[in-house]
């Protein structure tokens, strides 16, 4: 009752969608991303920022293909940036209160249940003099503790946790996406635009990714 009346209606509109976050896993494939804008690059370098229109219908991610559509149609860099920054924003504020209201129910539960314990003890003191009652009371003054500490560190703190380290990783490839549109609509060289989004990477997988790299460029030379 608390969350109901601490949140407005139609935050709760908003409530399937982040639980279907947390409970479907949604990988986000950074590597993929980088290779993707990589090859926008190159593409970009080869024929013409305009060519890029033709491969905006295979861009699933809705951020990268409005910023992609931005430089094609010849939007300025400020511009870009600001259109972008705006939108990462508002996913990040939508994310903070996603995980705003779990945390806010891991805070709830175990203060909840000391009310509960102190309604058992008063019930247990009210009536000392009928031994058969303290047992009951008891019972009520530990049994919503419990429930209380079960419900936030059993369901509303590991929910908020997994939400924190998905919201990382989307915040990481969008800002991944957003340098990389940058770099493209500058007409940067593609090994520069993979340099810049690789040192994202851990250095292992930024070894693999720019020996694959490599590797590719050998053979179309």
């Amino acid at each position: 009752m608390a969350l109901v009346c601490a949140y407005p209606a139609g935050f709760w509109k908003t409530v399937p969608g982040f639980m279907k976050m947390y409970v479907v896993v949604q990988k986000h494939d950074i590597v993929g991303t980088i290779n993707s804008i990589i090859g926008f690059a190159e593409q970009a370098r080869r024929e013409g920022i305009l060519a890029l229109e033709n491969s905006l219908e295979t861009v699933k991610d809705p951020f990268l293909k409005k910023g992609i559509q931005l430089a094609v149609d010849g939007t300025e860099r400020a511009v870009i940036e600001s259109v972008l920054e705006i939108e990462k924003d508002n996913i990040e504020a939508r994310h903070k209160d996603n995980i705003g209201f779990f945390e806010n129910m891991g805070a709830m539960g175990p203060a909840f249940g000391m009310i509960g314990t102190l309604i058992g003890l008063v019930l247990m003191l009210k009536n000392m003099s009928d031994p058969s009652s303290i047992g009951p009371a008891m019972a009520v003054a530990l049994i919503t503790t419990f429930y209380g500490s079960l419900l936030a560190n059993v369901i509303a703190w590991p929910i908020a946790t997994k939400l924190k380290i998905r919201h990382g990783e989307e915040m990481m490839e969008k800002t991944i996406m957003l340098e990389g549109i940058l770099s493209v609509q500058a007409g940067e060289n593609p090994r520069i635009v993979q340099w810049k989004l690789t040192a994202y990477l851990d250095p292992v997988t930024r070894a693999e990714l720019e020996a694959v790299k490599e590797r590719e460029r050998r053979k179309r030379d």
